[in-house]
C-alpha cells in the first residue's frame, strides 16, 4: 500500500492524500500509511497476469460491473442491431416503474385484446376476451418470451402497442441509451428497431437497482398458464447457481441473443452476448465472459454514502468544522491482487467559507491505479453550515489574518 506524498499548500488548492484499503471509510489521517518491510528482506512483486479477453463466436458483446459501472469486456458494443426479444427487459423495465410509481398495481386485470391474442412468435398462450393480471403477464413476458404478453401489457399500459413504444423511447432518452429505437413491445423485426450491446447492459444495470423487488422473476425457470408449463430459456440459470437472469432473444435476424447477470459474493456482473448462431452457443460464450470476469477482477466498495472523509475549518460560520464526503457509495473494479496499489487523493481548497450547503460541491476525489486515473468524483459538503452571527464573523477574520501570519 502506498501512501502519496502531500502537496504542499497553494493559494488555490490543499491536496490531502490517503490510503485506499477498507472497504470503511476512515476519516483522512495524513500521517496513516502502510508499514515498510525490514529493507533485508523487501522485494519488489510483480504485477499480477491478466489474460487477454477471450474473444467470442458473436457479432457483438460486452461485460460491465453493476456497481461501479467499468466496462471489463467489449467488442462492438455500440453496434446497432436487432434486438430480437432482449426487447422485452425495456417492456417488463417500464411495467415495473409503472407498479413501483402507483399508476398501475400487479393485481390489475387486464382484459386480452384480439390483437394481444393474434400477436405471433413465442406465446403466453393467453386468451381473448379473457382477463389475466398484471403480475401473471410480467411472468408471461421475462419467462416465457410472450409477445401475446408484452402487447396486452403496452395495451393496459398505454392504450396501444405504438403509444407505448413512444414511452420506450422516452425513457431510453432518460437511461442515456445512445443507440437504440423501439417500434414495438415485443422484439419482431422492423428496420426501425434496434439497440445494441452497451444499450441492453444499461436497461439490465436499472432492472437490477432501481426495482430490486420485482427482480426475482428473472431467476425463475418455469412458469405455468392456462395448464402449460413452459422453462426459462436462459440455459444458465440450471448451470450455474451464481446466474440470476436476465433475457433471452432470437429471430432469423438478430441470431441467437442472451444478456445474463450473475453475482458471486459482492460482485456482480453483466454480460451482452448478441447474434451468436444457436441457444448452445449464446449459453457458453456468456459463460466465457461471466468466467473471465470473476477470475481476474475485484470489485469492492471504496467510500460510503455519507461518511466523513475529511472535516475541515470552515470560516465565518456557526461552527467552527464542516464535514466532507462523497454524495452515493464509489464502488471500484481493479484486477485481481491490484487493490494495494491504489491511491487517493482529496483535493479541496485551502480555505472554506460560511455559508455552504449540504449537497455542495467542494472539490474532488482522485483514485489512481498507478499512474492511471480510475475516476474523479466529487466532493461535497455533508451538512449546512449557515453563516455566523456578527461579532463571530468578526473573531474568526481577526482570527484568520493572524493564522496567516504565522503560516
Amino acid at each position: 500500500m502506498r501512501l502519496p506524498a502531500l502537496t504542499s499548500p497553494s493559494w488555490h488548492w490543499l491536496t490531502t492524500a490517503v490510503t485506499v484499503f477498507c472497504i470503511a471509510v476512515q476519516p483522512v489521517q495524513a500521517q496513516e500509511q502502510a508499514p515498510k518491510p525490514d529493507s533485508a528482506l523487501q522485494q519488489t512483486l510483480p504485477e499480477p497476469m491478466i489474460p487477454s479477453a477471450p474473444d467470442l463466436d458473436a457479432s457483438s458483446w460486452i461485460l460491465v460491473d453493476a456497481n461501479s459501472g467499468e466496462v471489463l469486456v467489449e467488442h462492438e458494443a455500440d453496434k446497432r442491431l436487432p434486438p430480437a426479444s432482449l426487447t422485452k427487459m425495456m417492456t417488463a423495465y417500464i411495467v415495473e416503474k409503472e407498479i413501483d410509481d402507483g399508476n398501475i398495481d400487479d393485481q390489475d386485470m387486464v382484459t386480452v385484446s384480439e390483437n394481444a391474442w393474434r400477436t405471433g412468435g413465442s406465446r403466453m398462450f393467453i386468451r381473448e376476451g379473457t382477463q389475466v393480471s398484471v403480475n401473471d403477464l410480467l411472468h408471461g413476458v421475462v419467462i416465457q418470451s410472450g409477445n401475446d404478453a408484452s402487447v396486452a401489457l403496452a395495451e393496459h399500459v398505454a392504450g396501444s402497442e405504438t403509444s407505448f413504444a413512444d414511452l420506450m423511447n422516452q425513457q431510453a432518452q432518460r437511461l442515456g441509451l445512445q443507440n437504440s429505437h423501439f417500434v414495438n413491445a415485443t422484439g419482431l423485426p422492423n428496420p426501425d428497431h434496434y439497440s445494441s450491446a452497451r444499450d441492453l447492459a444499461k436497461i439490465a444495470k436499472h432492472i437490477i437497482q432501481d426495482y430490486p423487488d420485482h427482480y426475482e422473476v428473472y431467476s425463475e425457470k418455469y412458469f405455468t398458464y392456462n395448464d402449460i408449463r413452459q422453462p426459462n430459456r436462459n440455459r444458465l440459470l440450471w448451470r450455474d447457481a451464481s446466474v440470476d437472469g436476465l433475457k433471452t432473444g432470437h429471430t432469423e435476424e438478430a441470431g441467437y441473443c442472451l444478456v445474463a447477470s450473475a453475482k458471486q459474493n459482492d460482485m456482480r456482473l453483466i454480460s451482452v452476448v448478441m447474434g451468436t448462431n444457436s441457444d448452445a452457443a449464446r449459453a457458453q460464450e456468456t459463460q466465457k465472459l461471466l468466467s473471465y470476469g470473476f477470475r481476474f477482477f475485484d470489485t469492492f466498495r471504496l467510500y460510503q454514502r455519507g461518511a466523513v472523509l475529511n472535516q475541515s475549518r470552515i470560516w465565518g460560520g456557526a461552527q467552527d468544522q464542516l464535514k466532507i464526503g462523497v454524495s452515493e457509495d464509489i464502488y471500484l473494479t481493479v484486477p485481481k491482487g491490484r487493490r494495494d496499489d491504489m491511491t487517493a487523493q482529496l483535493n479541496l481548497p485551502e480555505t472554506l467559507e460560511a455559508p455552504v450547503q449540504a449537497g455542495q460541491q467542494l472539490g474532488t476525489l482522485n483514485v489512481k491505479l498507478g499512474d492511471e486515473t480510475l475516476m474523479e468524483q466529487p466532493l461535497v459538503a455533508l451538512q449546512t453550515v449557515e453563516e455566523g452571527g456578527f461579532f463571530k464573523r468578526i473573531w474568526d477574520t481577526v482570527l484568520r489574518f493572524f493564522t496567516g501570519l504565522f503560516d
